[in-house]
């Protein structure tokens, strides 16, 4: 049964403009602020928020085996044509709860969040946390980005800043690697004055 998750709103309604943009985005460029941050020896990635897998797919290519995490049944669909690889394991879930991978019963030596907090409320940040956290490997690593400025038509995102996301992190045993502001990669958000704070955290000692 396909996942409810409030956070995909316009997502599947927008898939079809979507998926060429998201595509083309170089990793290297979207993940600049904590490329030195991502792993070099073979590692399980959990990648929620997986989209259309460009991300999945370039970590399985470096010898990763990855979860896919998407609930937008249309981006999914379209990862799954376009990165068929056989350590990507696709996933239809989502923040808060990650039933489905929870119910895997594994632990994850790092976890990307790209794009996806600002979606959830302030409930979900709430409850999404320490299910994050209790997926982490001890010596794991979770990795987020979060959007700030103007929301697009037809999507549902909230103003969520570092200060609380990192308070919040502290509050399940996760103390901060990085905190990084910049300008979006993107044009047409540059031009509209998106900015993109990126978070790193690890298990406290």
């Amino acid at each position: 049964m396909a996942r409810d998750v409030a956070g995909t709103a316009g997502y599947d309604e927008a898939a079809a403009r979507l998926i060429a943009p998201y595509e083309d985005l170089a990793v290297e460029a979207v993940h600049a602020a904590v490329l030195h941050l991502l792993p070099t020896r073979p590692a399980r990635v959990l990648d929620v928020g997986a989209g259309t897998g460009r991300d999945a797919a370039w970590f399985a290519a470096r010898g990763h085996r990855v979860v896919a995490v998407e609930p937008a049944d249309a981006l999914r669909a379209a990862g799954m044509a376009l990165h068929p690889a056989p350590s990507i394991d696709w996933i239809d879930d989502g923040l808060p709860a990650l039933d489905r991978v929870i119910a895997r019963d594994e632990r994850f030596d790092h976890i990307m969040l790209t794009a996806v907090w600002m979606h959830l409320d302030a409930g979900e940040r709430r409850t999404g946390m320490p299910v994050l956290a209790s997926l982490l490997a001890p010596d794991g690593m979770i990795i987020m980005s979060l959007r700030h400025g103007p929301v697009p038509e037809g999507r549902r995102m909230f103003a969520v800043t570092a200060d609380e996301t990192v308070a919040l992190a502290a509050a399940h045993g996760l103390r901060p690697l990085l905190r990084r502001q910049g300008g979006s990669i993107q044009p047409a958000n540059r031009r509209a004055g998106v900015t993109w704070t990126h978070l790193a955290f690890a298990p406290a000692p």
